[in-house]
């Protein structure tokens, strides 16, 4: 069995820098952007419509992987708190859970979507809808 991360696509977004980035993607400052899948992933779209409501798993590449405390939301005058009771980005497996909707389905392989908060060239590692198609 293959316990490798595989990148399927990537965050192509008008935020740059973790900087200016929102701290969650309910919060000002959360832009449209384009999920790029890699070709070899193209397939795991069909049937994707505007309007799902997505669970998009990504990476944060720039993340540091050695916090177990952190201040919440970065703000030094609170109090540390261990990192598995805050949504920080710095934490041992930095994986980051965006729920956005498809605005639009741009073949071969990309997703419009909104609202999210990642910046620009953030690897995705997932994606999963919120309503099981199943139970639809």
């Amino acid at each position: 069995m293959d316990n490798e991360l595989v990148v399927i696509g990537y965050v192509r977004s008008s935020i740059k820098d973790r900087a200016s980035a929102p701290k969650m993607e309910d919060e000002p400052g959360a832009v449209r952007a384009r999920i790029e899948i890699e070709p070899a992933y193209a397939d795991g779209l069909d049937t994707m419509r505007p309007g799902a409501k997505l669970d998009l798993l990504t990476w944060f590449h720039q993340s540091s992987r050695d916090a177990l405390k952190v201040h919440p939301r970065g703000k030094e005058h609170l109090p540390l708190r261990g990192v598995f009771t805050t949504r920080s980005p710095n934490r041992p497996n930095p994986i980051g859970l965006h729920q956005v909707t498809v605005v639009e389905v741009q073949p071969p392989a990309t997703l419009i979507v909104e609202p999210l908060e990642a910046i620009d060239g953030t690897p995705v590692i997932d994606i999963k809808p919120r309503k099981r198609p199943d139970r639809e």
